[in-house]
């Protein structure tokens, strides 16, 4: 008999969770293929299958799942009606919410305030779901809102003694996102982010991470334009022409985008997209431009426009254009998925702290020991194919 695996979702209300939600529920219905997910044709041992997947989380939003994916736009009718019907019956559980790290998300369905009263009730959350679901084991997975940087010299991220303190005292620099990470990290549950916040890679949560020999991995996911860029940025730097500058814009209207739109949380999100080029490269472009813009009619129909400027053989200029027009949920969904199943399947093997072979899903790959990440991403699928079918470090 298979073992149940539960996936806890922070966010568990927006598009990208209520689409892997229907997505997954719909396999086990028959209505739905494989096409898409990513790991659907490996055959790794001691990995969770995809009907073995259920789901619960949090989120500030009020009302059914179901209501909240009809409010997104990615799911239709047909698509409630055609297995996954049963996210009509799913509610979120009361979130921890801040408008002070997240400006423009907000809603009525929030826990106690009060950081240790929020540690407390997110680990009484995630007991009372493994014992419902009759559950075998659990991840996290934050698919919230971005949230805004902290600033660096904040006190209470130096070590693990210091957030304690900063716990004790409810400072204000411990964001909901960090107080997850320490909930289910303390509770010994994996936890992936997906988003572009400071999280359990900030110093006392990576550092309670090894301590506790708990899978972690993030952070912000790497769905479209950063997928592009870590897929053409090393062949052109392998075919030896110089990029003189990359011009990105993006536009969307979603929740992630209306959270974007807060300047605040706008830049932790560039400062995640913005690393990777020129460590690709070797060197520093300096026209590396990034722009996203909340633009509502678009919905989750998100359009990325790429220039890219290039320098040839006896200085010969020319222009690389892209255009990718995409549903951002639809590539996030499966993604977060295969997290899940990587995470639950390091867990089995007993190998905690960092995975770093998780590096291709994430724009920034959070290191062990202050390593910097590798971001070529035919470099970080062979990383993540040795790692699911050698099996990595043991314990």
């Amino acid at each position: 008999m298979s073992d149940k695996v539960g996936v806890a979702v922070i966010g568990v209300g927006g598009a990208v969770a209520t689409t892997a939600i229907a997505g997954i529920e719909m396999i086990k219905a028959g209505s739905n293929d494989l096409s898409g997910l990513p790991l659907a044709d490996r055959n790794v041992d001691g990995m969770s299958a995809y009907s073995d997947l259920e789901f619960g989380g949090w989120d500030l939003a009020e009302g059914d799942l179901g209501s909240c994916a009809m409010r997104h736009g990615v799911l239709s009718e047909n698509d409630l009606q055609d297995g996954a019907s049963s996210l009509r019956g799913m509610k979120a559980w009361p979130a921890v919410g801040s408008k002070a790290h997240c400006a423009n998300i907000d809603g009525n369905n929030r826990m106690a305030s009060g950081h240790r009263a929020a540690v407390e009730q997110i680990r009484e959350d995630l007991d009372q779901f493994k014992q419902d679901r009759g559950l075998d084991r659990m991840v996290v997975i934050n698919l919230a809102s971005t949230e805004k940087m902290p600033d660096s010299d904040e006190t209470s991220l130096a070590s693990l003694d210091a957030f304690e303190s900063g716990l004790d005292a409810d400072d204000p620099a411990i964001s909901p996102a960090m107080l997850y990470a320490y909930a289910a990290i303390g509770a010994g549950t994996p936890y992936a982010n997906f988003t572009p916040s400071m999280a359990a890679d900030v110093v006392p949560l990576a550092q309670l991470a090894a301590d506790e020999n708990v899978a972690v991995a993030g952070k912000d996911g790497k769905t479209g334009q950063t997928f592009l860029k870590t897929v053409i940025a090393p062949a052109l730097r392998d075919r030896a022409l110089h990029v003189d500058g990359w011009f990105s814009t993006n536009i969307l209207g979603n929740s992630d985008g209306l959270a974007l739109d807060d300047p605040k949380s706008l830049a932790s999100k560039l400062d995640t997209k913005g690393s990777v080029l020129d460590d690709i490269l070797g060197y520093k472009v300096e026209d590396h431009i990034i722009m996203i813009h909340y633009y509502r009619p678009r919905g989750d129909d998100k359009e990325a426009w790429d220039n890219v400027d290039l320098t040839g053989f006896m200085g010969q200029k020319m222009q690389l254009k892209l255009n990718f027009l995409c549903k951002d949920s639809i590539l996030a969904a499966p993604l977060a998925v295969e997290i899940a199943r990587c995470l639950d399947l390091a867990a089995k093997r007993g190998q905690g702290g960092v995975r770093e072979e998780l590096s291709l899903f994430f724009k920034a790959p959070q290191m062990a020991n202050g390593k910097a990440p590798e971001h070529a991403f035919d470099k970080q699928q062979a990383m993540l194919d040795h790692w699911l079918i050698e099996g990595g470090e043991k314990g």
